[in-house]
C-alpha cells in the first residue's frame, strides 16, 4: 500500500503509475452471489457442468462484477491519511478486454490521469485502472474512474 499524507502531495501525481492492489482470488461463491444479487444468472457464471463444455472450460466472472472489485482495489493499493472521506463519482470508459475465470487471482493498477480542484476543499481524481490476471498478457478491464476526495 502506498500512502499520502496529504491530497496535495498525490495530486503532485498526475500522469504517474502511483500503485497496485494486493491480488485477490476470484471464487465461484462470489460469483454465484453477484449473480443472485443482481438476477444476471447467464449459465457462463454459474453452471459449472455447463461451462466445462463451453468456450472458456470454466465459469468466469461477470464484467460488472470485476468493475464491482474497483472500490476494493483502491483500498488496499493507497491510502490518504488527511482525506476524511472518498465517493465513486462515476466512471467515463469502461472496457472488458479478457474473461476472469473462476479461481483467476486479479489486482489492480492505479494510474493517476488527472486532478481537479472541487468544493469543499476536495480534488477530483481521474484514474486509469487496469484489472491484471495473473499469468494473462492482457489485462480483463481497464477503466477510467472518478473519484471524489475530501481533507
Amino acid at each position: 500500500m502506498r500512502t499520502f499524507q496529504t491530497l496535495a502531495e498525490l495530486a503532485a501525481c498526475v500522469g504517474q503509475d502511483v500503485a497496485s492492489s494486493d491480488w485477490l482470488t476470484i471464487t465461484q461463491p462470489q460469483i454465484d452471489a453477484f449473480a443472485e444479487v443482481t438476477g444476471d444468472r447467464q449459465w457462463i457464471h454459474v453452471d459449472v457442468e455447463r461451462a466445462r463444455a463451453g468456450p472458456f472450460g470454466t465459469t468466469v466472472a461477470h464484467g460488472f462484477l470485476t468493475l464491482a472489485l474497483l472500490p476494493q482495489f483502491f483500498e488496499n493499493a493507497l491510502k490518504v491519511v488527511e482525506a476524511r472521506m472518498g465517493v465513486n463519482y462515476g466512471l467515463n470508459r469502461v472496457r472488458f478486454t479478457a474473461p476472469v475465470p473462476v479461481g483467476s487471482r486479479l489486482r489492480g493498477h492505479l494510474h493517476l490521469l488527472a486532478c481537479e480542484a472541487i468544493d469543499g476543499g476536495g480534488l477530483q481524481l481521474t484514474w486509469r485502472l487496469t484489472v491484471e490476471r495473473e499469468g494473462s498478457e492482457r489485462p480483463v478491464c481497464v477503466a477510467e474512474s472518478l473519484v471524489r476526495q475530501f481533507p
